[in-house]
């Protein structure tokens, strides 16, 4: 996390540094933070938003969503604070 939290950190070290913490369990403190830090440098998160809630910013289990699929939509609801999220499907 300290190279995070670095400002003079390049843009390929900071994405590869959230795509290592995405890999493991992030809390919710460490999305946060890999939010701001990827909105200040400018750095798109692209698929990895989808494995966290908008709302409460918890990491996605299988335990904590519900997933639901309607042919042009991919729907999932955070168990934890009940916002829902809708995507297309390609």
């Amino acid at each position: 996390m300290k190279i995070l939290e670095s400002k003079k950190s390049s843009k390929k070290k900071i994405e590869q540094d959230i795509k290592e913490l995405f890999s493991k369990n992030p809390s919710t403190s460490d999305i946060k933070r890999i939010k701001k830090i990827a909105m200040s440098k400018s750095i798109k998160l692209k698929n990895l938003r989808k494995k966290f809630c908008r709302k409460c910013l918890t990491y996605f289990d299988k335990n904590n969503r519900e997933v639901r699929i309607r042919k042009p939509m991919k729907i999932i609801k955070c168990k934890n604070c009940g916002y829902v999220t809708r995507y297309k499907m390609k």
